[in-house]
């Protein structure tokens, strides 16, 4: 059984802090997350790079007692759940699995989780197109594959750590609309999860059209993408050279963002946090469940370098001021369903991250504690 309080905080868990074989292969001996992470550097003034993790360091996830204090750490500070990324390409190919297979054998740490099924190919680079190289392919099977790959997580979803609502599974379809055959997906793992004694699945979507009702497709709510929608349409503008000149770009980019930014064939796309904040969680309401998702920040330099897309000037309190319209957006949502996702835990090398690091310690994770408290004065 889960026991929760109202409103339900669950942080994106990046699993690419060890080393394996395909990434050796692909980008040398030893790569984890925070080769990239280490190599940032500044590309404007003022532009805060690099990141420096402080309490925990350039942490291995193979160590267990790291994953202790990551859990401790997010329990203290009002975070229910971590929702791991977890990757199957078809056909029982998985990656970076270890991590969340040794919390689900051994026990610990003793921290409610759920997944995030991460269901794209990955190519040559994480943004962008530096050299179109497809790495591992993502593909769909059919039936079978999708029996085979519910009875590979069966054991999550048993352990009562696993976040459930009403009894039932949380899973987390990160591209939806890839799937070439969704209802039947959909279908057949509800009845899977019949079959193994649950009511059935909770299936929540990502990166899915405005509008797009997951009901009609057999899930149960979505997770706000506008994060998503908004860094590609701005980047989808700058790689129409042949159409738009760079200052033409920037003039479509002011209006489809409202906000200040610069950009330049050597520049990140830049746009101010207290300006873009509002605009990550939608207006709108629906007749289905929408979950927010909040962004402590956003600069994926690191990886995409100048051709990344930057949040300048994220502070604390900024970041305050986002969850306060996260959690006014879920109040009239049932108990049980008042999720608010945080994208993310850890993601060094993408700037989203709550884990203290050299320039702001615990002061996100504080603001956390704070709303939280207020909300339940």
């Amino acid at each position: 059984m889960n026991f929760y309080m109202s409103p339900r905080l669950i942080a994106y868990y990046l699993p690419q802090y060890y080393p394996i074989p395909e990434n050796d292969a692909w980008w040398g001996k030893g790569f984890t997350e925070w080769t990239n992470v280490a190599k940032a550097k500044p590309f404007f003034k003022d532009h805060y790079q690099p990141h420096y993790p402080a309490d925990l360091g350039y942490y291995d996830l193979r160590i267990p007692e790291v994953r202790e204090a990551q859990a401790a750490m997010a329990q203290a500070y009002g975070i229910e759940a971590f929702m791991y990324y977890h990757y199957w390409f078809g056909n029982g190919k998985r990656l970076l699995e270890r991590p969340f297979s040794e919390v689900v054998v051994s026990g610990k740490p003793d921290f409610p989780f759920c997944l995030c099924w991460a269901n794209e190919s990955w190519t040559g680079a994480w943004f962008g197109e530096f050299s179109g190289r497809l790495l591992i392919e993502q593909t769909y099977p059919g039936r079978e594959d999708y029996v085979q790959h519910f009875y590979s997580l069966l054991p999550a979803f048993k352990d009562d750590r696993y976040i459930k609502v009403s009894g039932k599974p949380v899973f987390n379809v990160y591209m939806p609309l890839n799937l070439p055959d969704i209802q039947m997906f959909a279908n057949l793992f509800n009845e899977l999860a019949v079959k193994e004694g649950f009511p059935g699945m909770f299936l929540i979507a990502s990166r899915y059209p405005h509008g797009w009702n997951p009901m009609h497709y057999g899930f149960d709510g979505v997770i706000g993408s506008e994060v998503a929608d908004i860094r590609y349409k701005a980047h989808a503008l700058f790689k129409k050279k042949k159409r738009y000149s760079v200052k033409k770009a920037q003039q479509l980019v002011k209006r489809l963002l409202n906000t200040t930014f610069f950009n330049s064939e050597k520049m990140p796309v830049v746009v101010e946090y207290a300006q873009i904040i509002d605009q990550l969680i939608t207006e709108e309401t629906f007749d289905f469940d929408y979950y927010p998702c909040l962004v402590p920040n956003w600069d994926n330099t690191p990886r995409a370098e100048e051709k990344g897309f930057v949040y300048h000037n994220s502070t604390p309190s900024l970041f305050g001021r986002h969850l306060q319209k996260a959690l006014k957006k879920i109040i009239h949502l049932p108990q049980g369903r008042q999720f608010v996702f945080i994208k993310s835990w850890n993601e060094w090398a993408e700037g989203n991250y709550l884990e203290p690091d050299q320039k702001f310690g615990y002061a996100y994770l504080e603001e956390i504690k704070k709303q939280l408290s207020i909300l339940n004065a």
